[in-house]
This record gives structure tokens, sequence and C-alpha cells, in this order.
């Protein structure tokens, strides 16, 4: 089987979770700037067989697309133009930036390592991923 790749899209950093080949555990892969990602995954294609994209949707309270949704369907769009057979499914991203802070609080960190934002990036990924793992579960 082939991994599935999730994303936590911002302006100056993409968080990356990826699945195990067997598509039961998502983990955290990486965070990389936006202008670098397209290279990294190529990168990361060599190796690994990617069945599909998972992208973290932005929406308001009121699920109504938030501001920063014109920046993450750029994001797709280039993602379509550089990776055209891979699908891209949307996840409602609201609450796993916060559930991400939850996790690293929970987790016994120091102070200085629970501020790194790459870290809540990543976590915020498999959050994502793990929504759409469970909403796809036979």
């Amino acid at each position: 089987m082939s991994r599935i790749i999730a994303f936590d899209y911002g302006t100056k950093r993409i968080g990356i979770a990826v699945t195990d080949p067997l598509q039961i555990i998502a983990t955290g892969l990486d965070t990389i700037h936006p202008k670098d990602i397209v290279e990294y995954l190529k990168k990361y294609m060599l190796t690994e067989q990617v069945e599909a994209f998972v992208l973290g949707e932005p929406k308001q309270m009121d699920g109504t697309p938030s501001e920063s949704m014109q920046h993450v369907k750029g994001f797709s769009t280039l993602l379509k133009k550089s990776f055209p057979h891979i699908p891209q499914h949307w996840i409602d991203e609201r609450f796993t930036s916060k559930l991400a802070h939850q996790t690293i609080l929970q987790s016994g960190l120091k102070k200085h390592d629970r501020r790194n934002k790459e870290r809540v990036d990543t976590i915020a990924a498999t959050i994502i991923l793990q929504y759409f793992m469970e909403e796809h579960r036979l």
C-alpha cells in the first residue's frame, strides 16, 4: 500500500504528517517553508508511494471559509499542478491548532520546547490526518 500525506498550511510554515504504508498510524513528518514544499515532496516520493493528499480546510466557527482559505486554495492548485495524479481530500481543520497546543502541554515538554511553532504545525497536520483516517475507515 501507499501512504497518505496531510498538510496544515500556513504562509510561514507547512506542517506535514504521513500515514504508515498500511494507513493505520498517522505520524508527524516535518515542517517546511511553503517555497520548498514541491521539491521536498518530489524528493520524498522518490522513495515512498503516496496515494493521496489531505488538506486542512480553514473555517470560521459558523462553518464559512476563513480568510486563510485563499492561501490554502493556492497551495491546493500548486499541488494539483505539480502532482496531477494524486487526489486531494479536504478536512475541516477547526480546533486542530488548539488541540496541538493541548497535546504539547500534556506531553510534559519543557516550556522552551513547548513554544516551538514548528512542532505545533506538525502535530496539527497529524490531527488533520487522524480525522481523515477516522472519517474514511470501513
